[in-house]
């Protein structure tokens, strides 16, 4: 299985890199909402929203994004803080209440409120190809996490972190993940990838922050797939399972990054 999941890896990360440096801004839209339609096509899956209903469903969200691309619409101040309501305050009680996804309206409004700003922050968090790596070096702290995780879990793992939602997961696994991007942190900033204009000190806890926030993204698409009874969201990717799975943290970080900039700047 890790064979299959490295191999795979190094098949999709070239893919990434080259469209994240080289496709101009329309192509790299276009891109990030394959990605993200995709992945909202699984997430249809676990909350079994199927038939005509499921490919509506994604046929009007395709069409909201290409109304807001060709609009230059972005999400408002409003939309922005409840995307850090839903992940700051609404996921943790999501989880710690285990609550049913359902497959109605409530679990439609939730892929678009989880999803759609995960591909307005891929596309203004790279406007032009050449903020690329601002958008890397997120995008790295989610991949420098997962990985710390799995190898310290698996060399170091006695305390489960969620035994009833996730239990593969232990806290050892989430303080090998806190210490890795630390360092992680400490070696972007240096090599000048990350634009914002905030000290080490306060850039280390924001990091520290979004390794939580990448966890609980982790841990929320796990209870989706735990309550669906099913252990992958596809098997589009041998070795990792469905998109949805490759990207469950990213979504979280990636919107609550972009959320924070647009209101704090």
């Amino acid at each position: 299985m890790l064979k299959t999941r490295i191999l795979t890896a190094l098949v999709l990360l070239p893919i990434m890199l080259y469209a994240l440096f080289a496709l101009p801004p329309a192509a790299w839209a276009a891109f990030s909402w394959l990605i993200v339609v995709v992945a909202l096509w699984e997430f249809t899956r676990m909350a079994a929203i199927g038939g005509a209903l499921r490919w509506g469903y994604l046929a009007v969200s395709t069409a909201l994004a290409g109304a807001a691309w060709s609009t230059g619409f972005q999400l408002p101040a409003a939309a922005q803080w409840a995307v850090l309501a839903f992940w700051l305050v609404g996921a943790p009680m999501w989880l710690a209440r285990r609550w049913v996804l359902g497959s109605g309206a409530r679990a439609m409004l939730l892929g678009w409120l989880m999803l759609l700003p995960c591909w307005f922050a891929l596309v203004g968090l790279r406007p032009k190809p050449d903020a690329g790596l601002s958008l890397l070096a997120v995008m790295g702290l989610v991949w420098v996490a997962d990985v710390a995780a799995y190898f310290s879990g698996k060399a170091f793992g006695r305390r489960k972190l969620a035994p009833a939602i996730s239990p593969g997961k232990s806290w050892e696994g989430v303080y090998g993940a806190l210490i890795a991007v630390c360092v992680y942190t400490v070696l972007v900033t240096r090599l000048g990838w990350v634009q914002v204009a905030l000290p080490l000190s306060a850039l280390l806890p924001v990091a520290l922050a979004l390794t939580a926030v990448s966890v609980e993204g982790d841990l929320l698409e796990s209870w989706f797939k735990r309550s669906a009874g099913i252990k992958d969201s596809s098997a589009l990717l041998p070795g990792h399972g469905g998109v949805y799975d490759r990207i469950d943290s990213l979504i979280a970080v990636l919107a609550v990054t972009h959320a924070l900039l647009v209101l704090f700047g």
